[in-house]
C-alpha cells in the first residue's frame, strides 16, 4: 500500500460499514458492560425457573399492585367461563347433551372446591402467577357415582420438578420433567407425588416422581419462544419493579411515622433540673417529656424548645409514582387503571383506546396460543369419550366433537350514560339551538359499514 493510499476513501459497505450501522451490536464505551449470554430459553427457565417462581408467589400475596393486576388479568381472561356451544343439529339430542354438560361441570373438580368454569379462573391465575398450569384428567369408577367418570385435577408448576433433566430407562429424553421421544413428541410428565413447598404433607413418598402419560395431562402455557417447553410467570417483566417500589412505599411510610412521632425537642444548660411532666430517664440517659391539652410550660434560664419539621416527601413523589407504575402496567400489558385502580385522569377516549387494545391482546391469548383454546378443546374431547361410553345417549363421538367455544362478554361504555350498556349510541348532529340536547339514534352493535347504512337510511327517512 502506497503512502497516499491510506488518504483515500474507502468504498463503502463490506463488514466493517454493517457492524457500524448496527448500533445494538457496537462494543464500543457505552455497550461495554452489555454482555448478555447467548443461551435458550428453555436453559433460563430450567436454570431461574424455581427461584423466578417463588418471588413471583411471593409478590402477588404481598404486594397490593400484583394482587389486583392477577385479578384483574384473570377476570379478563375468563371472565365467568369459556362455555361450549353445542352444534348438534338434533334439537332434542342437543338439549340431552347440554343438560349433561350442566350436570358435569358442578362436579369437574377432583378437589371438591368448585366447579369447571371456577377451574378456567383458577388456571389463568396460575398463567399470571408462574406462566403455565398442568390439568390432569382423572378417570373415576362406575361405583363413584359421578354421571361422567371423569374429573379435572389442577398441578401446580411445582409439581413438575425443573431439575429433572436426565435419560430415562427407555432411551427416551426427560427435559425439565417433560419425556419426549425420538422425534420430540411429548409422550409423559414425570410429577411430583406431594408439593415441594407443602411443609403439612409429611408422608414418606417413594419414589419421589410419577409418570402420567401425556394423554392425561394439559399443559397449559403460552409459549413465547420456538420450542419452549416450560411456561414463564406472566408477571417477570414487572417483577422488580414491584419489589423496589414496594421497598421505597414502606421506607417512605416508615419514615413519616417516626417523624411524626417527635413532637419537639428541648436543650437545657442544667440537665440535672426535672421539668414538668417528665419521666424518668432510661438507661440510655433519655428522658420524654409529655404534654397535654392546655399545658403552659414554664422555661428557666437557658432552656430551649424546637419544635420538630418533618422534610416532606416532595412534589415529585406523586409523578415518580405515576411513572413508575405505568411503567408496571406496560411490562404486564394491563391498563393502567386495572392495575392501580387510579382513574382520576382518565376519560371516556383514553379507557376505551386502552380497552381495545388490551382486549385485542386478551382475545389472541385465548384464541390462537395454548392456554385456553387447544386445552379447553383437549379436556372436551376426553369428556365427549367417556360421556358416550357411560351415559345411555347413543350417538358417537363425532357427532359432538365440534362445539363453539364462546368467551365471557365484554361490557361497553356508553358515552351517553356513563354505564355498561351492549348498545352504542351515536351522536348524529345539533338540531335547533345549542340549549337544546343533540339529536341521538340507537344503533345495535354491528360492523361500522352497516351502522353508517343504517344511519343513512333513518336520515332519509
Amino acid at each position: 500500500m502506497g503512502l497516499f493510499d491510506r488518504f483515500r476513501r474507502r468504498a463503502p459497505g463490506g463488514p466493517a460499514a454493517v457492524r457500524a450501522r448496527l448500533e445494538g451490536a457496537m462494543a464500543k464505551r457505552r455497550l461495554r458492560g452489555w454482555n448478555p449470554p447467548l443461551e435458550n430459553i428453555n436453559a433460563l427457565v430450567a436454570s431461574g425457573g424455581p427461584r423466578l417462581l417463588a418471588r413471583s408467589r411471593e409478590l402477588v400475596v404481598t404486594n397490593g399492585y400484583a394482587a389486583n393486576a392477577c385479578e384483574a388479568f384473570a377476570a379478563n381472561l375468563v371472565g365467568d367461563g369459556i362455555k361450549p356451544s353445542s352444534l348438534i343439529a338434533d334439537a332434542d339430542l342437543r338439549d340431552r347433551v347440554q343438560q349433561l354438560w350442566l350436570a358435569w361441570t358442578d362436579e369437574a373438580d377432583a378437589d371438591g372446591l368448585t366447579d369447571f368454569y371456577g377451574l378456567q379462573a383458577m388456571v389463568a391465575r396460575e398463567m399470571f402467577v408462574a406462566g403455565e398450569c398442568f390439568v390432569r384428567l382423572r378417570p373415576r369408577r362406575a361405583e363413584d357415582g359421578l354421571l361422567v367418570p371423569l374429573q379435572l385435577q389442577l398441578l401446580q408448576s411445582e409439581m413438575l420438578p425443573f431439575e429433572k433433566t436426565e435419560t430415562a430407562a427407555n432411551g427416551n429424553r426427560v427435559r425439565c420433567g417433560i419425556e419426549f421421544d425420538a422425534i420430540g413428541r411429548r409422550v409423559a410428565y414425570h410429577f411430583r407425588r406431594r408439593h415441594p413447598g407443602d411443609s403439612t404433607d409429611q408422608g414418606a413418598v417413594i419414589p419421589e416422581t410419577v409418570r402420567v402419560p401425556a394423554a392425561d395431562v394439559l399443559h397449559i402455557y403460552r409459549p413465547i419462544d420456538a420450542g419452549q417447553i416450560r411456561g414463564l410467570p406472566h408477571i417477570a417483566p414487572a417483577m422488580v419493579r414491584l419489589f423496589l417500589l414496594d421497598q421505597y412505599d414502606d421506607a417512605e411510610l416508615d419514615r413519616k411515622k417516626t417523624a411524626a412521632m417527635f413532637a419537639g425537642f428541648i436543650t437545657r444548660t442544667a440537665p440535672e433540673e426535672p421539668m414538668m411532666g417528665e419521666a424518668e430517664a432510661d438507661l440510655d440517659g433519655a428522658a420524654i417529656a409529655s404534654l397535654e391539652p392546655g399545658t403552659m410550660q414554664v422555661l428557666l434560664p437557658g432552656e430551649d424548645v424546637t419544635f420538630s419539621s418533618p422534610a416532606d416527601v416532595g412534589g415529585g413523589y406523586e409523578a415518580f409514582q405515576y411513572r413508575t407504575l405505568l411503567g408496571v402496567s406496560a411490562s404486564l400489558g394491563l391498563p393502567y387503571h386495572l392495575v392501580t385502580g387510579d382513574v382520576r385522569q382518565a376519560n371516556y377516549s383514553s379507557l376505551r383506546a386502552e380497552l381495545v387494545e388490551f382486549r385485542r391482546r386478551i382475545g389472541q391469548l385465548q384464541m390462537a396460543s395454548s392456554c385456553t383454546s387447544s386445552a379447553v378443546r383437549s379436556g372436551n374431547a376426553g369428556w365427549r369419550r367417556r360421556c358416550c361410553r357411560a351415559t345411555a345417549i347413543s350417538t358417537s363421538v363425532q357427532a359432538v366433537s365440534c362445539p363453539a367455544w364462546l368467551g365471557s362478554r365484554m361490557d361497553r361504555a356508553s358515552p351517553a350514560s356513563g354505564s355498561p350498556n351492549p348498545t352504542l349510541w351515536v351522536s348524529l348532529r345539533e338540531t335547533g339551538r345549542r340549549k337544546k340536547s343533540p339529536q341521538r339514534i340507537l344503533v345495535p352493535h354491528q360492523p361500522l359499514h352497516r351502522r353508517r347504512l343504517e344511519l343513512r337510511r333513518q336520515m332519509l327517512a
